[in-house]
């Protein structure tokens, strides 16, 4: 996994060579994974987006193809989510998905909600691991469903046209391009800062 991660730009193109339209599927089931099933917070997504739109720069990928096949994937990910909350709950958490996933990532992603609302599901999709578990929380009952939808489509196309784009012009300077995996070091760490100052706070309060 580390490897996939750290050389996205490598198993991506291959993957493009390899098998043609059906790497718009296999990004598809990423994407749908990453964001529609609880138990899969650690795929690649920040770093997925900008590589796969580096990618469309470099022409090995289409970005006609590549942002609504994505957008749609997030979009459904994050509802099937919501349905796991609103039918399981936190039964199901406490039966099967609690002995893989800490609580403390549920109850995490809950104070995030009672921080900033309904634009949570936007936020959440630039905060790994907050946004496997925002739409499964908000599944619990802390929001309305046409409410949701509504923050969903946003959150989505926000998402997904930012990083991709971000890949798209700037992936392919030589700067950029020769020190890619710093690069994708660099936007995984940068998605774990909110999480890591979370956790820093949290220790300094728990030692004084």
């Amino acid at each position: 996994m580390i490897d996939l991660i750290l050389h996205l730009d490598t198993h991506l193109l291959a993957m493009a060579h390899e098998y043609g339209y059906w790497v718009y599927g296999i990004l598809f089931a990423i994407i749908f994974a990453e964001t529609g099933l609880v138990v899969a917070p650690f795929l690649p997504g920040d770093s997925l987006l900008f590589v796969a739109g580096a990618l469309c720069g470099l022409g090995a990928l289409d970005m006609s193809w590549l942002m609504p096949v994505l957008m749609i994937a997030a979009f459904t990910g994050d509802n099937t989510n919501y349905w796991i909350g609103r039918f399981l709950g936190l039964h199901l958490f406490d039966l099967f998905i609690g002995k893989f996933i800490r609580h403390e990532h549920l109850d995490k992603t809950r104070a995030f909600y009672e921080e900033h609302g309904g634009k949570t599901i936007i936020f959440a999709r630039f905060l790994p691991i907050v946004r496997t578990f925002a739409p499964f929380v908000a599944g619990l009952g802390l929001m309305r469903y046409p409410m949701f939808v509504m923050f969903s489509v946003l959150g989505s196309v926000a998402w997904i046209s930012s990083l991709t784009l971000a890949g798209y012009f700037f992936g392919n300077i030589p700067l950029v391009k020769n020190n890619l995996t710093l690069i994708i070091v660099a936007i995984v760490l940068l998605s774990f800062m909110p999480a890591i100052r979370e956790f820093i706070r949290h220790r300094r309060n728990r030692s004084s």
